[in-house]
């Protein structure tokens, strides 16, 4: 009885190991899930007069899971009428806006003794600060 039931156990055991592989012996490639997305649904076209698509072109519906994520953060807004005249005021930037800035040459205003001693002041927890009317 003890035998069969050793036997019993150990068959068991056996039969259950594969399960407990961590890829040494069944190695499968298995799909990234991530990197699976919705397939758009079929639709029937309006006009049946429609010419065929080129081999290879995208289709003209679908786009990447990317620009979907995108579009749901980020809706498209249209720009109000004081929106778009104060950027079409302001103009563009030119390219070399940051070396310009950045120049020794670039002439800057000086702020005067305040600013400065307002940035050099050391750090403190507010108790010794008084206001000078």
């Amino acid at each position: 009885m003890r035998i069969s039931t050793t036997a019993i156990l150990a068959t068991g055991l056996l039969a259950l190991l594969p399960a407990c592989s961590s890829g040494l012996i069944a190695n499968r490639d298995s799909p990234d899930e991530f990197a699976v997305q919705r397939q758009a649904p079929l639709v029937v076209p309006p006009d049946f007069a429609l010419v065929p698509p080129a081999p290879g072109a995208p289709r003209p519906s679908d786009s990447s899971a990317s620009q979907q994520a995108l579009d749901a953060l980020f809706p498209p807004q249209s720009r109000s009428a004081v929106e778009t005249n104060t950027l079409n005021r302001a103009g563009t930037a030119e390219v070399s806006i940051r070396s310009t800035v950045g120049d020794p040459g670039t002439y800057t205003v000086n702020k005067g003794t305040t600013t400065r001693t307002i940035l050099a002041a050391p750090e403190g927890d507010g108790q010794a600060a008084r206001a000078v009317i």
